[in-house]
């Protein structure tokens, strides 16, 4: 009977503690819910005319070297999809590491890069 007993003690004593916490259950639900909608919520744009520029020159990006860089909704992204070069020259005076460029773009925010399936500069005043 005591060995029993241990035995049932020892399995119990391996169970998580969740009813030991603090939450209700429809409190971990939820937040279990807000978690995977948030991560299943990938940021797409659409034709959006964003900030496109070098990023280590001029939005701040680390790394070496000169490498594409889309801004928006107050946050600076390498592009995939698309290269610095292709964009005219990037070292001129108007080029993309000595300014800041408007393009309009479509593509989606994976593992914090831009993957670009449209990048196109624009003039200041398009929209």
């Amino acid at each position: 009977m005591l060995r029993c007993a241990l035995m049932t003690l020892s399995l119990v004593a391996s169970l998580p503690l969740a009813a030991c916490s603090s939450e209700t259950p429809e409190a971990t639900a939820k937040a279990t819910a807000e978690s995977t909608t948030s991560a299943s919520n990938a940021t797409t744009l659409t034709s959006r005319v964003v900030e496109a520029s070098c990023g280590q020159c001029q939005l701040g990006l680390p790394g070496s070297g000169c490498d594409l860089a889309v801004a928006f909704d107050g946050r600076a992204y390498y592009v995939d999809g698309s290269h610095i070069d292709d964009h005219g020259d990037a070292h001129a005076p108007n080029g993309m590491c000595n300014a800041v460029l408007k393009a309009r773009v479509s593509g989606s925010l994976v593992e914090n890069r831009f993957q670009a399936t449209e990048f196109v500069v624009v003039e200041d005043d398009a929209s």
